[in-house]
């Protein structure tokens, strides 16, 4: 191969790869970003749940998928939310659970993670009954109601999937039950499926 050539291969192929680069990239920003599927929601606490509802205080329910990698940064945040308003919320966390493998999806390391954040109570969403009671579909889907039972916020408390820092939905709940300040009612929610269709263990690559 003559020197002319083979500066010119190697320009196209640096192309190439620039090319495939900046894809990758695009393609990246735009999975994590992606918010998911929310189902049908109540303005009130749901009837038949699995739990009881605070009567002195707001009550805040989250769901989550234990095998979703984007699932661990909803419980970081869960955790500075609780840090600041601990006593003043009653907590759950629900993790999804095909009834027939129960043993296989209870030690996962988001749900140890869970279990250590101070005032959560950490259940097992037997082929996730009590998420689509409340409507959610996607990881991270969190729900605080009011002490009369109305739904005062639902929504993510991520930025974006797997993103830990500062986001709208962590703040309104904090504003919502510290300082009796309104936030929006409603956020994104980044996270993978979570319906009962979706026994995956790796929910975010189907």
């Amino acid at each position: 191969m003559n020197p002319k050539t083979k500066i010119i291969l190697t320009a196209v192929l640096g192309l190439a790869w620039a090319g495939s680069a900046v894809f990758g990239a695009r393609a990246l920003i735009k999975y994590e970003t992606q918010p998911g599927k929310i189902g049908q929601l109540s303005s009130a606490w749901p009837s038949g749940s699995a739990i009881e509802m605070a009567k002195d205080r707001p009550t805040l329910v989250m769901f989550a998928h234990p095998q979703c990698p984007c699932t661990r940064a909803s419980i970081s945040e869960l955790a500075q939310v609780m840090a600041h308003v601990r006593d003043k919320v009653r907590a759950y966390v629900f993790f999804y659970t095909p009834r027939e493998t129960e043993s296989e999806w209870r030690d996962s390391n988001s749900r140890r993670q869970a279990v250590q954040i101070p005032g959560v109570v950490v259940l097992s969403d037997f082929d996730g009954a009590q998420a689509a009671r409340f409507g959610a579909e996607t990881s991270g889907h969190s729900f605080l109601f009011d002490p009369t039972g109305h739904l005062i916020f639902n929504g993510g408390i991520t930025a974006s999937r797997g993103h830990v820092g500062d986001n709208a939905g962590a703040d309104a709940i904090v504003s919502l039950i510290d300082k009796h300040v309104a936030g929006p009612a409603k956020t994104f929610v980044f996270g993978c499926s979570i319906a009962g269709r979706n026994r995956n263990k790796v929910p975010c690559l189907k």
